[in-house]
């Protein structure tokens, strides 16, 4: 299935995407795609999602804000120098193991909605990334293969990072990755069963049209499942949890010179099975 929630920000309501015109509306079936729901008790959703398409019982997507396809998550987790070009763009060796960081859980909004330039930023970039969403409780996961029975989903995400915060006071990634508006996710949340290969997937982004970023999973230093085991290790992941995969080369820091986002860009991104993303960027208010 493909989960979304659509309405008003902080009135979104459970949904399922049936094609790229239309969604059922489960909000009587379920409260929300929380901690709640992916722990357990969504087993009914697919039937009745089908018995509802095949009865007719959609509605437009025309015209309706989609949300962030989960709601708002325990944490955020993220890595950090997950793709070697990238890693080699910023001038920095590719880990040994991966780098975290975490990222307000207020951050998150839906993948149209305007991202805001925080007050005193002067160097606002952008990263298309692949979201994992946790779908169980799990610590000390024994292996990257048992970490696959506790993946909720993937979704696109776009990890906006403010870089003189990130970078040039005092050296902490999660105090350029914080401000409100700067984790854009959705438009859906796909099950697993929808991606046949999630370490295959084509991603990209463009800037007012122009394309900066180019890359696919495939070249991810630590794949997804090994990042969820990795985790686990060290913290006890919740369902509902979002974890960033981190970013292939092309962003604005990468070139020479930079390229800093301004009010009035538009960001587009996405991923192949994922959909796609369409950001303005706005003053802070």
């Amino acid at each position: 299935m493909h989960l979304m929630r659509v309405g008003p920000a902080g009135a979104e309501k459970p949904a399922v995407r049936v094609d790229d015109t239309s969604y059922v509306d489960v909000s009587d079936l379920v409260t929300d795609f929380d901690a709640a729901y992916f722990e357990g008790g969504h087993e009914r959703l697919a039937p009745a999602v089908e018995e509802r398409v095949a009865a007719g019982d959609t509605a437009p997507l025309a015209g309706v804000r989609i949300g962030p396809p989960i709601a708002r998550p325990h944490q955020i987790l993220c890595v950090g120098l997950n793709y070697r070009d990238h890693a080699a763009e910023t001038g920095q060796a590719v880990p040994d193991e991966p780098i975290l960081f975490t990222k307000s859980p207020n951050t998150l909004v839906g993948p149209n909605d305007p991202v805001r330039r925080p007050r005193g930023s002067t160097k606002l970039d952008y990263e298309v990334e692949l979201g994992v969403v946790i779908g169980r409780r799990a610590s000390y996961l024994d292996s990257p293969a048992d970490a696959r029975a506790v993946v909720a989903g993937w979704v696109v995400v776009n990890d906006v990072s403010e870089r003189a915060f990130q970078i040039e006071r005092g050296g902490q990634w999660s105090k350029g990755k914080s401000a409100a508006t700067f984790n854009p996710a959705g438009p859906w949340l796909a099950t697993p069963d929808e991606i046949k290969d999630v370490n295959a997937l084509g991603m990209w982004l463009d800037v007012n049209g122009e394309r900066r970023q180019t890359g696919n999973t495939a070249t991810m230093v630590f794949d997804p499942y090994v990042i969820v085991h990795y985790l686990s290790q060290f913290m006890v992941l919740e369902p509902g949890d979002l974890i960033n995969t981190g970013t292939p080369p092309g962003v604005g820091m990468g070139y020479r010179p930079p390229r800093w986002l301004q009010p009035g860009d538009v960001v587009e991104l996405g991923i192949d099975g994922l959909g796609a993303q369409r950001q303005q960027i706005v003053e802070a208010l």
